[in-house]
Order: C-alpha cells, then structure tokens, then sequence
C-alpha cells in the first residue's frame, strides 16, 4: 500500500473510536504517516483530557506508522495554502498535514468536514 497523510482529527477518532475511523483498515495504517505538528495537536488533546504527557504520547503514535518532521518544505507549501483554505477556517496544523500531504505525493485523511470539496493537488478523503 502506498503512503497516506492523516490529519490529527483522524488520529483521534481512530484513539477514541469515532464515528468514521471503521474506514481505515489495518493495511491503511500500516502506510500511515503524520505531521510531527499534527503529532504534537494530538499529544495535547490527549493531555488535556487527563493522560500523562508520556502516555499521551504513547497513544498519539499507536496508529501511526511514521511521524515525519516539519521541514523548511513543509513550511512553505502551509504557507502557500493560506489562499486557498482562509474560506474555510483551516488552521496551521491543518495546512501542515496538507503539506506533508502535497510533498509526499500522498492522500490526505480527515474527519474534518470543512475540508470537504477542498481543492489543493492531492486526494482528501474525508472519513465522517
């Protein structure tokens, strides 16, 4: 299977069992990867509902395959996007998984719906 981009909204569906995360199968996640920025969103959701910082960060990259770094790249192509998502309130760490999604040449994962009908150069699968 080839590499897929998740945004931190599908970690956490897939983390608290969610409505959506039944469309990701093993063989998807075995090729999963995520921002490091989006790998830090879910750490601090985890914390703030009651996990330590190390068990949260234990549960964030459970699902996950690979955690890959925010690179100067990254940066860029976030920065690129601000155009084409401000209509639709996407945040930094939004556009970071759309980055890394852009420079991986990789389908993107959301549970986000406003990323719905978004047009940026990749694949964005929407999961609820």
């Amino acid at each position: 299977m080839n590499k897929i981009v998740l945004d931190a909204s599908v970690v956490l569906a897939i983390l608290n069992q969610e409505r959506g995360a039944e469309k990701l199968s093993l063989e998807m996640l075995s090729a999963a990867t995520i921002s490091t920025v989006n790998l830090a969103e879910v750490q601090g959701k985890l914390v703030e509902r009651g996990l330590s910082p190390e068990e949260a960060w234990e549960a964030a990259l459970s699902p996950i395959q690979e955690a890959v770094p925010f690179t100067a790249e990254h940066a860029r192509l976030a920065g690129s996007l601000i155009a084409a998502t401000r209509k639709r309130g996407l945040s930094l760490g939004d556009r970071a998984c759309l980055a890394l999604g852009l420079a991986s040449k990789a389908p993107v994962y959301t549970a986000d719906a406003s990323w719905k009908n978004l047009k940026v150069g990749i694949p964005i699968h929407v999961i609820r």
